[in-house]
């Protein structure tokens, strides 16, 4: 055994070989390594080019942010005790120095003196783009500073790299910490036939008699949206919303800590705010007008939430006697359903026993197969971390080529975080000799019952949905540079490809493929289908609301220039988000503490998670040329892979938005979709 698992950026990654006593070792040599090849860098004699200063300075940390890429993916999805030590250890020494390198005077003039020669303003296109934002790179983090400022700015990196890593860990923790067992068979009133066997499986699981219900989401959700126990119902809501809040996984003083270093940060940089600071290199550009995005969607949204929060009390009268009081936070779901099931005559539970794991996997293969050109073969030698993993190979259909390595992570355990996310862990830029790409589609999907397929709601189908399109995002990279390279695009683009895939998963034509019944394979009734998609905009204005509540509550956090030390942020996040609930939050609603969007890295979604409705507009709108032209029309689907998802950042994303839509993005797709206009109304 060696350290060659870390040491060496290559292809396949050895995940079988890592070992959590060997990390601190592999560390210190890549950093050495990475402090050496700064110095080179700076040593370089004239003349310089592109190749001697831009793609070495791309190069100094490329092995050590691999390493750490490859051991951060297993802390969050096989952790132990050991590897979470290992890890925590090595986090701070990296963020030491990968805060520094911009801190150095000598190279930051090394790039300025390219930058500032014949060939460097020559260059166009993706080069030039690649000089300019590596300029911007080394202000934003501190190279124009004095020698006090940059210790300073050093300091606040390290200390945010410990404090996130720390969030984040004691969500895991405090998610794993919580059960409700449930021992009398008719408090499980109301519940699906799958929900209960699904608890059943985790009590046996624990060595316990009865059902086990947790905060995982596969077994949340369904509770809250079908147990007829509203005390149960209160409980878990009260767990959820609450967690990482006492005791050792207590996470409010570190949002307040981390919300005022990265304040500090942003005014150390010469930014009015942490939001003008993350987005200045954004589409939005700013604060302000992701905040004015936001109120705009809010502004057209409020009067048909108003609508529906007026009709989900008056239907829960009708049920209940007019002295039946308006749902509460915990209720809101549950009422919900059955709203959805007297109007629509649809039960999103019926729909279930159609999408079993590997058919809706190998639907959705070939859905990417018919649109980007592409196939999976499963790739049966590939290193892994758990038995369950599922690895395969993604070809180009034209030549047979390998473009990349995918592995697929679909089901809880507790040594792996909560969630749905993919994780580009090695991205190469064509120019390199072995440029095929390795990536993660991780989810935490309802697991099946004994040896039985699982069987996923369309929820989760819409999950796997979207990952893969983030998948095919990374995988599909065609740029030519690494720092370029698949989902490394500005944070309210990067979702354009993962929504948008979304949008099959509504369509018959793309349904039939992967939609059939477990027992005799039929596909979804009509009326069944039908009645999926006029529920489709149920409510919609209030899953609008919530989103944008968690956007606003974002941007009040790290757009605010008063001391955090003046207030509490989980207080002033829950009295935003009250201005977009349905129903009164509880004194104790802490949803900041266990949101990691927002505090599980030093950056991550801080600022940022306007993003998602930012890029549902896009995504909305491109989505209409495929309406158009038919949903599986290969030259619209070829002409996204080369215009999208090939380019990554090797232009400016409203160009490359343009480049495939002919125009600007316009609004009316999205409100039309969500049912706030009529079609063809002007919006």
């Amino acid at each position: 055994m060696n350290d060659q698992a870390l040491l060496q950026r290559g292809f396949p990654i050895r995940f079988d070989q890592v070992q959590p006593h060997r990390v601190a070792a592999a560390v210190d040599q890549l950093l050495e390594d990475a402090q050496k090849r700064m110095q080179a860098v700076i040593d370089q004699p004239d003349p310089r080019t592109f190749e001697n200063t831009m793609r070495a300075v791309e190069a100094i940390t490329e092995r050590l942010e691999h390493a750490m890429g490859v051991v951060g993916h297993l802390e969050a999805t096989a952790t132990s005790d050991a590897l979470r030590e290992a890890y925590n250890a090595a986090q701070p020494r990296v963020s030491e120095l990968t805060s520094r390198i911009p801190l150095s005077s000598e190279l930051y003039q090394t790039v300025k003196s390219y930058a500032d020669s014949v060939e460097a303003r020559g260059l166009s296109g993706a080069r030039a783009r690649f000089v300019r934002k590596t300029l911007s790179f080394f202000r934003r983090h501190g190279a124009e500073l004095d020698e006090a400022g940059k210790k300073r700015l050093a300091e606040i990196e390290v200390q945010l790299t410990k404090l996130t890593l720390r969030f984040s860990q004691n969500v895991l923790d405090a998610t794993n910490a919580f059960e409700l067992m449930i021992e009398q068979e008719d408090q499980l009133s109301g519940l699906p036939e799958s929900a209960i066997q699904a608890a059943a499986q985790s009590a046996r699981a624990k060595g316990k008699d009865g059902w086990r219900f947790t905060l995982q989401a596969p077994s949340l959700v369904p509770l809250l949206t079908y147990l007829d126990d509203a005390a149960v119902r209160e409980r878990m809501y009260r767990a959820m919303i609450s967690r990482a809040t006492s005791g050792k996984h207590d996470n409010r003083p570190i949002v307040r800590r981390v919300i005022e270093l990265r304040r500090e940060k942003a005014e150390l940089l010469g930014y009015a705010t942490f939001a003008d600071l993350v987005l200045e290199e954004r589409m939005a550009k700013s604060g302000g007008r992701a905040r004015d995005f936001i109120d705009g969607l809010h502004d057209r949204s409020k009067p048909f939430f108003d609508k529906e929060t007026d009709q989900l009390w008056t239907f829960r009268r009708e049920l209940e006697g007019s002295e039946a009081p308006a749902p509460r936070a915990w209720d809101l779901a549950y009422y919900a359903e059955k709203l959805r099931r007297k109007l629509f005559a649809f039960d999103a539970e019926a729909l279930r026993p159609y999408f079993g794991f590997t058919s809706v996997m190998d639907g959705l293969f070939e859905i990417a197969r018919r649109l980007f050109g592409v196939r999976f073969e499963p790739w049966n030698d590939a290193p892994s971390w758990h038995p369950s993993v599922r690895a395969f190979k993604v070809l180009d259909d034209e030549d047979d080529s390998w473009l990349a390595g995918i592995y697929l992570d679909p089901f809880p355990r507790e040594t792996k975080h909560a969630g749905a996310w993919m994780d580009g862990l090695l991205a190469r830029g064509q120019d390199e000799d072995d440029h095929r790409h390795i990536g993660v589609l991780v989810a935490n999907l309802t697991p099946p019952i004994g040896d039985a397929e699982a069987q996923l709601s369309h929820g989760e189908v819409e999950t796997l949905f979207h990952e893969l399109g983030h998948l095919m995002h990374h995988c599909l990279s065609r740029a030519r540079l690494r720092s370029q390279a698949g989902t490394r695009v500005a944070w309210d683009f990067v979702e354009l490809p993962s929504q948008m895939l979304e949008n099959w998963c509504w369509e018959r034509e793309a349904l039939d493929l992967f939609a059939h019944h477990r027992d005799d394979g039929a596909p979804i009734p009509d009326e069944l289908l039908a009645a999926m998609r006029r529920a489709r905009t149920f409510r919609a204005a209030s899953q609008q609301m919530r989103q944008l509540g968690f956007a606003t509550a974002d941007l009040t956090l790290h757009t605010a220039t008063s001391s955090a030390a003046e207030v509490d942020p989980i207080e002033v996040a829950r009295d935003v988000m009250q201005r977009f609930s349905a129903a009164e939050l509880p004194p104790e609603h802490a949803m900041m503490a266990s949101f990691d969007h927002l505090f599980g890295s030093p950056v991550g979604y801080a600022a940022g998670y306007y993003s998602y409705k930012w890029a549902e507009v896009l995504d909305a709108d491109a989505f209409t040329r495929f309406a158009a032209a038919g949903l599986f029309d290969a030259d619209t689907g070829r002409a996204f892979r080369r215009k999208i998802l090939a380019r990554g950042d090797e232009a400016d994303p409203a160009q490359l938005f343009r480049d495939f839509m002919g125009r600007d993005p316009e609004l009316g797709a999205l409100l039309e979709r969500l049912g706030l206009i009529e079609s063809g109304q002007t919006p």
